[in-house]
């Protein structure tokens, strides 16, 4: 076997990592929008968002240092501080302790490109019904709750709103309500809320961004099991992967420095992305034009119980698309699963037999 891979990943390493399980996560909403329904891809939307809420919510309140503010605040702070980490384009502002407004400006980073064109405008609803008509429950505030005033979906500038804490109880149909129209103050960057830096490091942050987009693909592809049942969400899945995989292949092999088009320079491309995520990877010639690539981890899973096997089926399908772009004459052949009991994912890359007729 190749020597396993131990030293820290490098910037465009991480970037590589992150940009594919970006673009995956987009692929996966615009596949279940276009191949089932709009209705399905806001529910999908809103189930993934809601897991993360539980998830990373109050425990990134905490890790923000956002945690002492007021309810409202804390919570916009939140939502502008967790997304420009993920390098997402995002506005704050705070009107009083209990109303402070955010704002997504465009280019929204989850719908990249002309991608937004095929989202509806379910998925942005999910999103907020999931997420942040949920925080005031989070807190233990029955008072808190979000007034979305614009959404890109429907041609206005952002998706922007504000937390608002009322003077009363809100019961469950309220805490998320609609007031197009409204403006959102203008956005001063000196008055919104920072990183400590000197526990923010660049490094960090890096590994934060790549861990941003990770969480996305970590949350929602059990959520389409759930959702759709373990062959649906793996057709999915699968497709999906298979079509980001081919289509951003070129830019993930320039940020791991991958060149050439034989076996080898997979074996090292599929090495180094898993390294990049946290994972040890190794691979070796087995003779006659025949690798293995293993892998003893899966960080995109860990700690999570009970992972479907629908989730390895698609992911698998970002593989199978990166090397019908690699070398359309190799095949890729799984050998060995992590979550059928395995001790590791263990990968055959061969030559393709020309077909007869």
């Amino acid at each position: 076997m190749s020597a396993i891979r131990h030293e820290e990943p490098s910037a465009a390493a991480l970037e590589a990592v992150a940009g594919l399980y970006h673009r995956y996560f987009t692929g996966l909403i615009l596949t279940v929008a276009s191949r089932r329904n709009a209705a399905d891809a806001g529910e999908l939307v809103f189930r993934t968002f809601r897991h993360q809420h539980h998830e990373k919510f109050l425990p990134g309140l905490e890790k923000l240092g956002l945690s002492h503010l007021p309810d409202a605040v804390a919570s916009a702070g939140y939502h502008y501080l967790a997304n420009r980490i993920g390098g997402v384009k995002v506005e704050f502002m705070r009107e009083s302790d209990r109303k402070a407004w955010v704002r997504f400006v465009p280019p929204r980073w989850v719908y990249e490109g002309p991608a937004i064109c095929g989202v509806p405008g379910e998925v942005s609803r999910g999103f907020l019904r999931g997420w942040y008509a949920q925080n005031g429950v989070s807190l233990g505030n029955p008072r808190l709750g979000f007034v979305c005033t614009a959404q890109t979906m429907d041609g206005q500038h952002g998706l922007a709103g504000y937390f608002l804490e009322y003077d009363r109880d809100l019961p469950p149909e309220e805490r998320l309500r609609f007031s197009p129209g409204e403006e959102p103050p203008p956005f001063v960057l000196e008055d919104a809320p920072g990183l400590d830096e000197s526990l923010w490091t660049a490094e960090r942050l890096r590994k934060a961004n790549r861990n941003y987009a990770m969480e996305y693909v970590r949350s929602m592809l059990p959520r389409m099991a759930e959702l759709f049942g373990p062959s649906e969400a793996a057709h999915l899945g699968n497709i999906t992967g298979r079509l980001i995989g081919m289509q951003h292949y070129d830019e993930t092999a320039a940020h791991l420095g991958i060149e050439g088009d034989d076996p080898e320079a997979f074996c090292r491309l599929m090495a180094d992305f898993a390294a990049a995520e946290g994972d040890a990877a190794e691979w070796r010639a087995e003779g006659s034009g025949v690798y293995t690539v293993r892998r003893s981890g899966w960080r995109l899973f860990r700690g999570v119980e009970h992972v479907p096997t629908a989730a390895f089926d698609a992911w698998n399908g970002l593989w199978e698309g990166a090397i019908m772009v690699h070398n359309r004459f190799l095949l890729l052949d799984v050998v060995r699963r992590l979550d059928h009991g395995d001790d590791c994912f263990e990968w055959r890359i061969r030559p393709r037999r020309p077909s007869r007729v």
